[in-house]
């Protein structure tokens, strides 16, 4: 049993892991608001939505 305590904690404190990825919830949450940003830039003029979106997804890769 200690062999498998010991096993989950390293897997859980891996030091190789990737910390740069993160989780949806929070990359759509940055992605919105960089969308926002943009709409609010152009004073929220309809029909925009969409490309505001994909450019911030854009921007959020870089």
């Amino acid at each position: 049993m200690a062999a498998t305590a010991k096993k989950a904690k390293e897997e859980i404190s891996n030091p190789d892991e990737d910390r740069s990825t993160i989780c949806l919830p929070d990359r759509d949450a940055k992605i919105a608001e960089i969308a926002y940003r943009k709409a609010e830039n152009r004073d929220f003029e309809p029909g925009h939505e969409l490309e505001d979106w994909l450019e911030a997804e854009q921007e959020f890769l870089l």
